[in-house]
């Protein structure tokens, strides 16, 4: 297993700041959220990526990809009815792509539920449909770059659209392609109603991603969910992919986020 950050948990730090700090923690990846470079994908200049992955590599960070692909953009949507904002919506996913690829990424993390809840009388299926649409657009573009979506359930709280591992395995399948992928997240996998390490086990033929936090929005071990059972599930799939800490609550400050989530993620792996 391979720890990771995501970016936004470093706020407004100097990016070097945020990087000297992940790795004095342990963290050898960062997972970028595009609005951190800035309001669209299309606008971070090609100086902009490369100072970004530059600086990265420099503190021996790898950029394992993005997420929070859709946030804080306007006019993009990936359940609607609406053919033309699901063509803009395909050609902002062209964009980020060429972003990933340029900072070096291999992933893109689908969550963003709200560009992606549907309204009640739509129904999962047809929003499932349309999500499907847009996904079998940008396979090529994936494929030429090398790079897969992780689509990323989510809980209630956050929205109606892939509750659980299984309607998320469905979207997959109705792409068919090796580009698009699953990814498992402990906040969210906590609604589903079983055991989050029978979530794991079940799902390990198509998890390439995992976010390490707890339901009370701040890092793995922080909160009430034992991790012990989570990271055993993780060996026992030889899982060897990125484990990136997200968290949505950042009040304890960043240095005791990124220290007590790596020591409680170590210690769930010794236990």
């Amino acid at each position: 297993m391979k720890f990771a950050i995501c970016n936004e948990t470093f706020g407004d730090w100097p990016i070097e700041q945020g990087f000297e700090m992940a790795k004095k923690h342990g963290y050898t990846g960062l997972e970028v959220a595009p609005f951190t470079l800035g309001t669209r994908a299309d606008l971070v200049s090609p100086q902009q990526r490369s100072h970004y992955l530059k600086t990265a590599l420099s503190f021996g960070l790898e950029i394992i990809g993005l997420h929070w692909l859709l946030a804080k953009t306007e006019g993009f949507h990936l359940t609607t009815n609406d053919a033309d904002v699901r063509s803009r919506t395909a050609n902002y996913f062209e964009e980020l792509i060429r972003l990933c690829a340029d900072l070096e990424g291999k992933l893109m993390v689908l969550g963003s539920p709200l560009q992606r809840n549907f309204p009640p009388e739509m129904g999962h299926d047809r929003a499932m449909e349309n999500a499907a649409s847009i996904l079998e657009k940008i396979v090529p573009s994936l494929e030429k770059h090398q790079i897969q979506i992780a689509i990323e359930p989510l809980g209630p709280q956050e929205g109606n659209f892939l509750n659980h591992a299984w309607q998320a395995r469905e979207l997959i399948k109705r792409v068919g392609s090796e580009q698009i992928q699953l990814h498992l997240d402990v906040k969210a996998m906590s609604s589903e109603g079983e055991p989050i390490e029978k979530i794991i086990r079940d799902n390990a033929d198509l998890m390439i991603h995992f976010h390490a936090n707890d339901p009370n929005r701040l890092g793995p071990g922080m909160g009430d969910v034992d991790q012990r059972p989570i990271f055993r599930a993780l060996k026992e799939i030889d899982y060897r992919g990125w484990v990136s800490v997200e968290v949505f609550d950042y009040s304890p400050g960043v240095e005791t986020i990124l220290e007590s989530s790596m020591r409680n993620m170590l210690a769930a792996i010794g236990g």
